[in-house]
């Protein structure tokens, strides 16, 4: 999804191909059989728009968000586990809409350093990347101005489905940059579902792992979409993202992350079935020798499987 105008420094849209230049459908063809289905269409589009009202961009990213939408809804009725490559993380209203719709026993594991929760009333940048899982869990805007709420209105009615992601069936992972409105709605809900990286650091990687697969069972969770957003790295190692922010997972971590989800999702005994994957926010004009791009290709060949040696009994 060659898209990334739903954030503020244009450059994701390049994402999707870097990622390829990366080898991916090369290396994930080792251990599956893989599809390269080439690009969403997207909207033309020239420079970011100004229109100073409203979420940025609104026109081109709502057109592009039902665009994806309609792809994923296709393919996933074909019965293929769909790898979304981004772009920006506002193309996960259309693919996290398309599994809610279609998939029955679906939840969500958010990689990332943000929430994503921000409706138009509560966002700072106005970017709607910022505003992804509030789509798709059906928040209200109660903004009083007419652009932002009958923006929201035409997403909600239009891109997510009426029955809404339920808040117990998404769990956070890497968290370290929220918003304040963000951070009132994790700590008025379940504060549980947010594993932030306090937790990772205190508790352990595995023992978080453990406690989200625990959460998202409880909650009657069978198929599991997860959604890598690549600044949950540290940009340290991870230059090629618009919204970097210090203290992410380092290279084993992330590598460790995808190999504890490969034995949630991708064995016969896995406690979940992979509904999908998607991969954004790579943002090549801001990488190092496409470093971004190739961590991201070889974070889903662990995820898919890949390992040094068969995992000990």
């Amino acid at each position: 999804m060659p898209f990334g105008l739903g954030g503020s420094r244009p450059g994701a849209s390049l994402g999707p191909d870097a990622i390829r230049f990366a080898n991916l459908v090369g290396e994930l063809g080792r251990l599956a059989e893989v599809t390269d289905a080439g690009n969403v269409a997207t909207r033309p589009i020239g420079l970011p728009s100004v229109d100073g009202r409203g979420i940025r961009n609104f026109d081109a990213a709502f057109e592009n968000i039902l665009r994806v939408r309609e792809r994923l809804a296709s393919t996933i009725a074909r019965g293929v586990v769909p790898v979304v490559l981004g772009g920006d993380h506002s193309l996960s209203i259309g693919t996290l809409s398309a599994a809610v719709g279609h998939v029955a026993g679906i939840g969500a594991l958010w990689i990332d350093a943000h929430a994503d929760l921000n409706t138009p009333d509560t966002s700072p940048s106005m970017n709607l990347h910022g505003m992804s899982l509030a789509a798709v869990m059906r928040l209200p805007c109660e903004s009083g101005d007419d652009t932002m709420r009958s923006q929201w209105a035409r997403i909600l009615s239009e891109a997510v489905p009426e029955q809404a992601l339920k808040p117990n069936r998404v769990v956070w992972i890497g968290l370290r940059d929220l918003d304040e409105a963000e951070r009132l709605r994790l700590v008025e809900g379940d504060v549980r579902r947010a594993v932030t990286m306090y937790e990772v650091d205190h508790f352990g990687l595995e023992a978080m792992m453990e406690h989200a697969a625990g959460f998202l069972e409880r909650a009657g969770v069978t198929r599991l979409w997860v959604s890598l957003d690549v600044d949950v790295l540290d940009p340290l190692i991870a230059p090629g993202t618009g919204t970097g922010v210090r203290g992410g997972f380092n290279y084993r971590e992330m590598h460790l992350l995808a190999e504890f989800l490969y034995e949630l999702v991708g064995r016969d005994t896995s406690p979940f079935d992979l509904a999908g994957v998607d991969v954004v926010e790579v943002n090549p004009p801001l990488d190092r020798q496409n470093e971004t791009a190739r961590l991201a290709t070889e974070w889903l060949c662990s995820l898919f499987g890949k390992r040094i040696l068969p995992r000990w009994a």
